[in-house]
């Protein structure tokens, strides 16, 4: 059995997340104990604990400690399946982090898998938003070998959250490789702002408009598509992603959160911001991509490169965790202002 601290590294919920999917992908039982320890919550939220038990179904696993508020759980992991699944959050919790916990152990079931996941939060702060899943994320796993989508059906933002969507995962019976090693030109930049009950404000147009504004201002034109949603009643919001794609394969994701007393133009300002720091550093993926690639680089066969310009708490814990389980090995190297992670064949 694997025992992890969850009070090491980041000390943080991807802990969590990561070691029950690797747990769940090599069949290796696992305790962890000090689960989320430097959160001013620790213990498992009702995210976390959606997460946890969403998991186990995939691979019938017997799981002990799985309640709020635990510290510490026991997980032993059998037969990943397939078929069709259901997860309930009941809160505004991230539903882009449970499928970052399931996507992994979906690749290596036996057939398809269908996770429908409901009354959780699509657009939430401290999380990719859904549309980077759908854009940004899902983009390069496909480069990668895996096939998957997310269909939303119900966007879902704080306090209610009650989003839904829609995961679906072939198997995958060989990861490759992924080597960014170079920026290249950009190409593209694309974008989608979305907003839910807010058409009359005009939300998701004026932040589509100040995104493409200030990024027009550092020489790029923005494609960003409109979406005046109405499938979720109960709870107002917005968000927007942009996005950059080069000539040598490289894409750079940027988000943002609409909130009550946040000016439409600041969220559009902000993801733009954010991209125009990615773009201008020569990174091939984005501070936040980097870390949500370990998993996969780990467990596709040879070496894998790509450049990122923050060397995070997610990302060294993601590192720590791979080596643990998988017996892969990275380096980390400075290359001025940026990193080279690499994954040693």
């Amino acid at each position: 059995m694997i025992e992890i601290d969850g009070s090491k590294k980041s000390g943080s919920g991807t802990i969590l997340r990561l070691s029950i999917a690797f747990s769940s992908i090599t069949g290796k039982p696992i305790r962890i104990y000090n689960i989320r320890q430097n959160r001013p919550q620790p213990g498992l939220r009702p995210q976390h604990l959606e997460a946890v038990l969403t998991a186990a179904k995939l691979c019938n696993a017997y799981v002990e400690g799985a309640r709020i508020s635990s510290r510490e759980l026991l997980f032993e992991p059998k037969e990943i399946k397939g078929g069709k699944f259901e997860a309930e959050i009941g809160t505004a919790g991230s539903i882009p982090m449970l499928i970052m916990t399931v996507l992994p152990i979906c690749i290596f079931a036996k057939s398809t898998v269908h996770l429908h996941i409901s009354k959780g939060g699509t657009d939430v702060q401290h999380a990719p938003t859904i549309n980077y899943m759908q854009s940004v994320f899902m983009p390069v796993l496909k480069r990668m070998g895996i096939t998957a989508s997310i269909t939303v059906q119900k966007y879902g933002y704080y306090p209610k959250g009650m989003g839904e969507v829609t995961l679906t995962v072939e198997p995958c019976m060989k990861l490759n490789p992924l080597v960014l090693e170079e920026s290249g030109n950009i190409k593209a930049v694309k974008g989608i702002s979305v907003c839910t009950f807010l058409a009359e404000r005009r939300v998701a147009e004026r932040q589509a408009v100040a995104a493409t504004e200030y990024l027009r201002e550092k020489g790029y034109s923005a494609d960003i598509r409109i979406i005046n949603d109405r499938s979720n009643p109960l709870q107002r919001g917005s968000s927007l992603v942009i996005w950059a794609e080069t000539d040598k394969g490289a894409l750079l994701g940027a988000d943002a959160i609409g909130e009550l007393k946040k000016p439409s133009e600041a969220v559009g300002r902000e993801a733009a911001e954010k991209l125009w720091l990615e773009i201008s550093s020569g990174a091939t993926v984005d501070m936040h991509l980097a870390d949500m690639l370990v998993p996969y680089i780990a467990l596709a066969s040879g070496r894998s490169i790509y450049l990122t310009r923050i060397f995070s708490d997610h990302l060294d814990s993601n590192i720590w965790l791979a080596e643990i389980f998988l017996g892969t090995k990275f380096r980390i190297e400075k290359i001025k202002e940026l990193y080279r992670v690499e994954k040693v064949a």
